[in-house]
């Protein structure tokens, strides 16, 4: 088959069981999404294209975009979808063929196990009152029991993702609902965890952040045309100005009658939001605005307070390609210590590459990076790193650098040490997995192979974000919401 024959009306994926198969030491997170609708009823597609480019970090197994023309028949959706990286699964002939002035797209990072094209988004659901294109980031801690709610009712689902959890309740919502927005605004009421949704009606395109606003999502604006997105770079990418975040449990409206409408019911106290903090200190990029603060500057702030907390005598520090970079910049503006290159990054090998088997000479973390030995021999080096999860990864770079001819490695980490699992969009694992469980800072050193290790201080992350409201639960134990029971992460992931 053609991939231009991926083009389909209606597209609705057909289901398989996800897993949580976590075999990388780095953390992922689920997803980015972007909408657009045109007012001056020019094509979007390409748009949707370039501004999923620039959310690619966001997730790299698969990837599509949905579009619709709103002068056209009322309801018809053309899907294109598939797995891989945006330019392997889209052509200029598939991109000519998505003909609307609406749309949304998705690129999806998933916990791994079900690489497949069907779980790929955007959802596209036809229903008694038309159609719903459907882009999700985030996690629910209640899809199973709504799941169940649904399927008691004789709901039949196609997928196992918590995204078509939200799709079906928005739909059935809408049946007693006067507008579309107001069937998103009662599914709120009922779904629990984060998200941030784009959804695409006919006539309109919706935004919704849930209250925590655990998942960024922002406004912007290209001439007579509206942008929803993940992150302000995909703004910049496109040539779009940012207008505005959507605020944690807003809705918004896009349509040419009323331009942004603002629905602030579902919205709490500001004391209570808990934004995740691991979109400062790694998922999104450093050029990227998260509630009006600079990821950039967050990452510099992480590095200077390591500087101040855990200092030490090196003649080198640097970073870990690639969200390690501004922390050791910022480690070395406040130490004195020398800025430098301890990695050259192989560029073509994304979170999905085919990883060597066990029993391989080759090193999947040496197909991703290799030490610079002219940089690092006969230095003492501060390597900088975002987190350690497992430590699998760890204790090969500073074998690495040490192999390279360095004589001391002292790890610093731009976040405190990971005690607890994570429930809403981060894959950080079960307790036990955890390097930092029920072990010392010493220990944890030992086994990675480091002459020191230093953690940033969990008071600091307050200030790397000005003190904006966050989700500290990974570290702490304590969560913004009640964690569910069982361990359903994985089962109902996206």
């Amino acid at each position: 088959m053609k991939k231009e024959d991926n083009i389909v009306e209606l597209e609705v994926g057909c289901g398989v069981e996800e897993s949580q198969c976590l075999s990388s030491d780095k953390l992922g997170e689920e997803c980015g999404v972007f909408g657009v609708y045109d007012f001056d009823g020019t094509d979007v597609a390409s748009t949707i294209y370039y501004g999923l480019f620039a959310l690619q970090h966001r997730g790299q197994e698969s990837c599509g975009i949905a579009v619709s023309d709103t002068a056209g028949p009322k309801g018809k959706v053309l899907s294109a979808k598939d797995m891989g990286l945006l330019n392997e699964a889209f052509t200029p002939e598939i991109l000519e063929k998505l003909k609307g002035d609406i749309g949304v797209g998705h690129v999806r990072y998933s916990t791994a196990g079900s690489s497949t094209r069907e779980n790929a988004q955007p959802l596209v659901l036809n229903y008694v009152k038309g159609t719903l294109g459907l882009a999700h980031n985030g996690n629910l801690i209640n899809a199973p029991e709504l799941r169940r709610e649904l399927e008691y009712t004789g709901a039949i689902f196609q997928t196992t993702i918590d995204s078509e959890v939200i799709a079906y309740h928005i739909a059935r919502e809408r049946l007693n609902s006067k507008t579309v927005e107001e069937a998103v605004g009662r599914a709120m009421q009922k779904i629990k965890g984060a998200y941030s949704l784009i959804v695409m009606s006919p006539r309109k395109l919706i935004g919704a952040r849930d209250p925590f606003g655990f998942r960024p999502l922002c406004i912007g604006k290209r001439d007579n045309a509206y942008i929803l997105a993940s992150e302000t770079c995909a703004l910049d990418t496109v040539g779009a100005q940012f207008l505005r975040d959507v605020e944690p449990g807003e809705i918004v409206t896009i349509s040419p009658e009323k331009g942004i409408e603002s629905d602030k019911s579902m919205c709490i106290p500001k004391e209570q939001h808990a934004r995740c903090v691991f979109e400062y200190i790694y998922f999104a990029r450093p050029d990227s605005y998260i509630d009006g603060m600079s990821v950039y500057n967050s990452r510099m702030l992480a590095g200077k307070f390591l500087a101040i907390d855990s200092p030490v005598e090196a003649d080198l520090v640097v970073g870990v390609p690639e969200s390690g970079n501004c922390a050791a910049l910022g480690y070395s503006l406040q130490s004195g210590i020398p800025y430098g290159q301890a990695f050259v990054k192989n560029s073509y090998v994304g979170r999905t590459f085919i990883k060597p088997k066990q029993k391989s000479r080759e090193s999947s973390v040496q197909v991703k990076l290799n030490a610079l030995r002219e940089a690092v021999e006969g230095k003492r080096i501060i390597m900088i790193d975002d987190s350690i999860v497992r430590g699998t990864t760890s204790d090969r770079i500073v074998h690495m650098l040490r192999e390279a001819g360095a004589k001391e490695v002292h790890m610093r980490v731009s976040a405190p040490p990971f005690l607890w699992p994570c429930y809403f969009g981060t894959d950080v694992p079960a307790r036990e997995q955890l390097i930092a469980y029920n072990r010392s800072v010493e220990e944890i050193c030992n086994i990675i192979g480091a002459d020191s290790l230093g953690y940033l201080r969990e008071e600091r992350l307050h200030e790397i974000v000005e003190n904006r409201g966050i989700c500290k639960g990974c570290f702490t134990g304590k969560y913004p919401m009640e964690p569910p029971v069982e361990d359903i992460r994985g089962e109902f992931d996206h």
